[in-house]
């Protein structure tokens, strides 16, 4: 569904308020990237984080934290150096996608004296199959919650509006995003058969040029349950 400016800023607002606090920093010595949280159900258990799988893998990772999305203020670190989260992530390079069991992040938190107070995006409004299947060669609104990178090195919670197509079994953002925006969520407002409209999660941003291809969770929820170690 293309909208008109108006609406897209809209649901750019109220996105940022309802998932902004999924969304997290991520880097190592090669790149820069954004992941989020994901909860596939009312259990912690199924909580992830979830990123592109080219962003990890080198050394030196941390994921960024905000004041927002930590409790009490003052206590948690900046960042959480990777090599203290056990177990890592688990790369799915076939798919693109790297996912981390959170129950080593909250571990971390607790033996810190602080605790996430994080908004996980919900398995609820993650697209399935007849969502992808709703794209097509008209571009369609989409809406990109990243951790950009500025000048002087600071990370701001940004909204990229773009748009989204697909072709055959591919799912592309038509424009190029800045640097830090790989392995973003992507947003899409659809309206089914029955013509009622609701917001997706289509998947995450993957490395490109002249565009970006989506990571749909049509893919991603096939990896989900996976253990740690590369696959």
């Amino acid at each position: 569904m293309l909208l008109d400016p108006d609406a897209e800023s809209g649901v750019a607002y109220e996105l940022c308020q309802v998932v902004g606090r999924a969304i997290l920093p991520y880097r190592t010595s090669a790149a820069f990237g954004t992941a989020f949280f994901f909860r596939s159900g009312d259990d912690p258990v199924g909580e992830a984080l979830l990123t592109a799988a080219d962003v990890v893998g080198s050394p030196g990772g941390e994921l960024g934290l905000r004041g927002s999305v930590t409790e009490p203020a003052g206590v948690a670190p900046d960042a959480v150096p990777e090599v203290e989260i056990v177990p890592g992530w688990a790369r799915y390079p076939g798919d693109g996608v790297a996912v981390l069991p959170t129950a080593g992040l909250h571990r971390y938190a607790g033996d810190g004296g602080w605790s996430w107070r994080v908004q996980p995006v919900p398995a609820g409004i993650a697209a399935g199959p007849e969502a992808v299947a709703r794209l097509g060669a008209d571009a369609a609104s989409a809406f990109v919650l990243a951790h950009g990178v500025r000048e002087d090195g600071s990370r701001p919670l940004e909204v990229a509006i773009e748009r989204v197509v697909r072709d055959g079994d591919d799912v592309r953002i038509t424009g190029e995003l800045p640097a830090g925006y790989v392995g973003a969520p992507v947003f899409v407002v659809q309206a089914d058969a029955a013509g009622d409209v609701s917001l997706y999660c289509l998947g995450l941003v993957l490395p490109g040029a002249d565009g970006h291809q989506v990571a749909t969770f049509d893919r991603i929820g096939a990896v989900l349950p996976g253990t740690p170690g590369d696959a």
